[in-house]
Parts: structure tokens; C-alpha cells; sequence
């Protein structure tokens, strides 16, 4: 089994994670990964996926080998496919961190042990899942939530967000600029599991919410576009205005790394309201929740 999208998981396997997760921030999981090894195989930077998988393995008894793909024999042409045979046969999983979607299905066709998506262009499912987790924690629910998600809602993040929302029984509001529309496959997808709604006006888009979320405004590889991005979503700005149309008891997230003053304002990100730190680092506790998931039905 891989989880290459939140797609991948029925909303009972997302609680059944859950329950896991809860297991080992209750100390009550005796499973371990002993002996077994991950490869981390990565094109993009990364601080927290990368160090937050590296310390989940060796947590749970197990190894890990990160592969930066300019290093390895990647950069000189060998296929995805044969890099997947390959890895195959030395370690027990492959969390992918790569720039198309595409690769990752390559990746995990020519695979014959689990394969992570650590993040692709399309899709960023580890992150999702850690965030609903930290929701549910701090929230005591996830059915009937409200959830924004401000700014670029057409990246990674947002779509598997707005899927698993949906999927798990919460209301989704992205707001973003006029013309500027959420990925279409990922928007009706997410609509036949339940509620989401596109608003450009970020006052109608943020009322009654229960949750905030805020993302990067140029995503990595978006470099060239970045004036024109940062004008086009600078309304989208979470900070004090914006928040103070949610809930009074709404809480703000963000996947980091986050650019104070840009799409998030450092009154807000370090705020009374934000649960930003203890959602970063429930991502090691879901991480370790999928590997063990994973491992389970893998043998």
C-alpha cells in the first residue's frame, strides 16, 4: 500500500492513523520499525518533512537514508522506474519529495515496498493528515468545522486540504483573488465528499470559521512569478483584520516555512491564536502513525 494521496485513504483509515497517533502520544504502541529503513528521496528542500520523517524512524527503532537526487545518479538520467526497482531491494519504504506528481506515480508503479508523497507539485498528503490531526486535537472534532484556507488556493497544501477536509465531514471556504480559481479536479472531488466554496471577498469567506490557515504566496519553483503573486495575493494577508471576521475562539495555522509580514503578519503567527508549533510538530507523530500504518498492511 502507498499513500500517494489523501485520496488514497477511506475516512475510516484516516481515523484509524488517527487512533495511532493518539496510541504513541499515549505511550501505549509497543510496534516498532527495528531494523527497517526509509529512503528519503528528495528534489526539493526541506527542514521540517525531512527531519521530521529522519527522527520518526529512529524513534520507532529504524533507519533512514536521504538521497538528494542532484547527488545521486538521478541527475545523470536514470529513470524514475529504476530507481524504484533499486531502492526496492536495499530499504522498506521511499518517501518522495519531488517536483511532478507524475514522477511520484512512476516511482510508485515500478515500487514493490511502500511509497510516501512527501510533496509533489500536486499534492502534499503527510502535511494534510498532520494538520486535521492537530485540528481534531485542539477542536475536539472535525465534523461541522468551518476551515479557511487563504491566499494561493490552487498549491499542493491546499488541494489534499480541501479534499480531506471534506472527506472527514468539514465545511471548506477558499478564498483567494477573483479569476484565480482552486485546481478544477481537485475542487469537484472534494465537492461530492461535501462542502466547499470559493470566495474572493475575505470577510464573506472567513465568517463563522473556526479555523484560519495561511500558505507561502510563491511556492518553491515559483520564483520567477514572485512579484506578480505576491500583488495578487497581498489581500489575502492573515492578520489581525482578517482574523477578527473568524470566530472568536478560531485558531490560525500554517505549514511553514512562513514569511512574517507577507502572507501572515508576526502579530498573528506568534499570536494567542495560533496553534502553529504544536501543529509543526504533531508531524512527526502522524509520520510515524503512517509509517506503522503502512508497515502494518505492507506485510
Amino acid at each position: 500500500m502507498n499513500l500517494l494521496s489523501v485520496d488514497d485513504l477511506t475516512k475510516e483509515e484516516v481515523n484509524e492513523i488517527f487512533g495511532i497517533a493518539d496510541n504513541l502520544k499515549n505511550g501505549n504502541v509497543e510496534i516498532s520499525l527495528k531494523d527497517s529503513v526509509l529512503a528519503l528521496l528528495f528534489e526539493k528542500p526541506s527542514t521540517r518533512t525531512r527531519v521530521s520523517f529522519e527522527a520518526a524512524m529512529a524513534q520507532l527503532g529504524g533507519h533512514s537514508i536521504y538521497i538528494d537526487s542532484r547527488t545521486s545518479q538521478m541527475s545523470r538520467g536514470e529513470p524514475m522506474s529504476d530507481t524504484a526497482k533499486v531502492l526496492s531491494g536495499y530499504v522498506d519504504f521511499i518517501a518522495a519529495r519531488l517536483y511532478k506528481h507524475e514522477d511520484l506515480l512512476e516511482l510508485a508503479n515500478n515500487s514493490s515496498i511502500p511509497v510516501i508523497n512527501a510533496l509533489t507539485d500536486l499534492e502534499h498528503p503527510c502535511q494534510a493528515l498532520s494538520d486535521l490531526y492537530t485540528m481534531q486535537s485542539i477542536k475536539r472534532k472535525l465534523k461541522s468545522i468551518k476551515f479557511a484556507f487563504l491566499g494561493d488556493i490552487a498549491a499542493n497544501t491546499a488541494n489534499s486540504l480541501m479534499l480531506l477536509g471534506a472527506k472527514m465531514g468539514m465545511e471548506v471556504s477558499l478564498v483567494g483573488p477573483k479569476n484565480y480559481p482552486p485546481n478544477s479536479r481537485y475542487f469537484t472531488k472534494a465537492q461530492e465528499y461535501g462542502i466547499v466554496k470559493v470566495y474572493d471577498d475575505p470577510k464573506e469567506g472567513l465568517s463563522d470559521v473556526d479555523v484560519l490557515y495561511a500558505d507561502t504566496f510563491v511556492s518553491m519553483g515559483e520564483e520567477k512569478e514572485a512579484e506578480r503573486r505576491l500583488k495578487m495575493f497581498a489581500p489575502y494577508q492573515l492578520n489581525k483584520k482578517l482574523l477578527d471576521y473568524a470566530k472568536s475562539d478560531a485558531v490560525v495555522m500554517h505549514c511553514l516555512p512562513a514569511h512574517r509580514g507577507v502572507e501572515i503578519t508576526a502579530d498573528v503567527l506568534d499570536g494567542p491564536k495560533s496553534i502553529i508549533w504544536p501543529q509543526s510538530k504533531n508531524k512527526m507523530l502522524v509520520e510515524k502513525a503512517i509509517l506503522l500504518y503502512l508497515s502494518e498492511r505492507s506485510m
